[in-house]
C-alpha cells in the first residue's frame, strides 16, 4: 500500500436510513405501549388501630 493512500474512515452504521435516535425513540415506544398498567396501590384509608398503654 503506497503511504500517500491512508486508511479510510468507517462510515456511520444505518440500516435502511434509519437514524440511530429514530430507532432509539421507536424502541421506547414499544416498550411503553407493550408494558401492561401497574396495579393500582392499596387504599389506605381504613381506620388506624389505636396504641395500648405499656403494663
Amino acid at each position: 500500500m503506497p503511504a500517500t493512500e491512508s486508511k479510510r474512515q468507517p462510515l456511520p452504521f444505518t440500516v435502511a436510513g434509519v437514524s440511530m435516535s429514530e430507532l432509539l425513540a421507536a424502541c421506547e415506544a414499544a416498550a411503553l405501549i407493550s408494558t401492561p398498567p401497574r396495579a393500582p396501590e392499596p387504599e389506605l384509608s381504613g381506620p388506624a388501630e389505636e396504641h395500648r398503654e405499656a403494663a
